[in-house]
Order: structure tokens, then sequence, then C-alpha cells
């Protein structure tokens, strides 16, 4: 099997230095690396040379138009039997490749995605934050790793994708935010299998702050309406629980300041149990601390924005470009 590992990068030209040392490391060699620049300010091509010799690399520059378009430009212009889109805040373990042609030469698959580990080179910032997106208690538990789901949604930082599949599908389509679920759901409705790989995982770095962090899981409660508007069926009581937890913790406050101080207890309970599991998982009291914040981050941020978006999309009616467009990012 011959692969194409597509990476729409927008200045970050450090990152894909790293991903691209990664790629030299693996032990299966058959596949080529389609760097697509989105416009960026910060080129990364003097990075790109540096592996012409190592790697089958191609790199491409394009006016930006987000990486769900960066992704197809790709695409077009690759030559593998499937398509793998990496982010390019990712490194590859020396095993990834290996991890899915076992996979897919134990069971066929149109289309697959694998999980995300922290790696020991993170800060512990950035650990925290991938246990808050990893951890059963955030409701992360499906990037974990586990199997025991009825479906698996890939997202794209680890997707891979039979080219034949995806041409049919016609590629990402136009969202901005939610384009790889939105994808994952077309991939399903179309009737391709679809498998969680868990061994083929990467070390994702996520956001490098809680500030950016925030950002993110604020959009991606934007995109779960976006895409609830268009895939009403799709909606599920997992998707709501940020939102509650947010109007939760707004109300316990409340409580806790007008009418019974102890209500908060709840909340120190909640921090309490994170800050546990998280210092036993990463073996470090300061990350179990950290962790404490990057769990409420990533819940009343997805929260905030699942709330805003309902509220101008479902209650206003506007479309998502007019609901959104300031919140677009490059």
């Amino acid at each position: 099997m011959y692969y194409s590992v597509i990476i729409p990068v927008y200045n970050r030209p450090d990152e894909v230095d790293e991903l691209l040392e990664s790629l030299t490391h693996q032990h299966f060699k058959q596949f080529e690396v389609i760097i697509v620049e989105d416009g960026s300010s910060l080129s990364c091509k003097n990075i790109v040379d540096k592996y012409m010799n190592d790697l089958d690399i191609q790199y491409f520059f394009k006016s930006n138009s987000g990486p769900a378009q960066s992704r197809n430009y790709g695409a077009e212009r690759s030559k593998g039997d499937y398509f793998i889109f990496l982010d390019s805040d990712c490194i590859v373990p020396e095993g990834y490749f290996e991890a899915i042609e076992k996979e897919l030469n134990t069971e066929y698959a149109d289309a697959f995605g694998g999980p995300d580990r922290a790696h020991h080179s993170f800060t512990n910032i950035q650990k925290a934050i991938n246990y808050s997106m990893t951890s059963f208690f955030t409701t992360g538990g499906i990037r974990g790793g586990k199997k025991k789901m009825d479906k698996f949604y890939p997202r794209s930082f680890n997707m891979g994708i039979r080219r034949e599949a995806f041409n049919n599908l016609k590629g990402f389509s136009d969202m901005r935010f939610g384009e790889d679920i939105d994808f994952s759901i077309r991939i399903f409705k179309a009737g391709y299998a679809c498998r969680l790989f868990p061994d083929a995982w990467v070390y994702h770095k996520r956001r490098t702050d809680f500030r950016k962090f925030f950002k993110q899981v604020y959009n991606s409660g934007i995109a779960r309406i976006n895409l609830y508007k268009k895939y009403p069926d799709t909606l599920k009581l997992v998707h709501l629980l940020p939102a509650l937890f947010t109007s939760g913790i707004f109300f316990l406050f409340l409580i806790s300041l007008f009418v019974c101080p102890y209500a908060a207890t709840l909340i120190l309970l909640y921090a309490l149990l994170v800050a546990i599991d998280a210092s036993i998982q990463n073996k470090s009291v300061s990350i179990g601390l950290l962790a404490i914040v990057a769990a409420f981050v990533q819940l009343t941020g997805y929260g905030l924005g699942f709330l805003s978006a309902w509220w101008k999309r479902c209650v206003l009616g506007r479309n998502e470009f007019t609901a959104f467009n300031k919140n677009f990012y490059k």
C-alpha cells in the first residue's frame, strides 16, 4: 500500500520541522508527504527543503482558505492509495505506518482514525490539555483509543481514507468549524467502512497555552451546532454535557453567593477528582493541578461556544457565515 500524507500549514514552521523529522524515522517507507502552505506569512519552505533528500516530499503555497480546502488541494496533487491527514502540530511515532498496515491487512477499512497521546517533551500545560481532551471526566474518553463503540468518527489531526472514497465524497466541505466531523458523518452516510486504529496514534500538541485552548474548544462548541443544523440526527446527549456543565457552574456560583455557601462544594469535589486522576495518569501533582484549569477551560469553552451558536443559529436564525465570521481562523 502507498500512502499520501497531507499536512495543511499556517504559520507553524517549527511544528512542521518536528513532524517531518518524525516521519524520517518511520520503518515503513512507502509514503509521500504533501505540505500545503495555506497563505502563511511565516513560510515553512526552508524547513521542507531540509528534508528533500530524506522524504518523498512536495511543497505547495496557496492563498488562505482554511484547513479543509487545503487538504482537498493536497489530495488533488497526491498519488497514494490512501490519504492520511495530519495536523502540523503532531509528531508521529516510528511504528505508525506499520500499525496502519497491520489493521488494513487484518480487516478492510475505507477510512480510519487514530488516537493521540502526550509526548514526554510537551510542557506541563500541554500535558494537562492532552489529559482534558482524552479523559473520561471531561467527555474526552472517545479520543483515548477505546474500540468499544458503535461508530468512530475520525478527526483530521489523524485521519486516513481510501482515495476512491475521498473522491466520491468530493473531499472536505467548505465548513470552517467541524469540517472533519462533517466529513466523518458523510463517510458513514455513504456506507463506507470506518474504524478506529488504536495503535496508529500520534503525539498531538494541540494548543500551547490556555487562552489558545479556550479559543479552540469555543469554536468546537460552535461547530457542534453547525453540524446539528446540517445533520439534526447527529446531536447526542454527550454533546450537551459541556453546555449543561457551564450552566450548572454558573448557577452553583450564584447559589453559593446568595443562598447556600456550601453549593460550591460540588465544584471543588469535581476539581479534586480531576486533579487526583490526572496526577496519577501523568505521575505529576503539578500536571494534576494544571489539569483542573484545562478541564474547566475545555468544558466551559465548549459550552459557551455551543450556547452562543444555539442562540445565534437556532433562535435568531442566522446562517453559519454571518453568525461567526469574526471567529473564522486562518
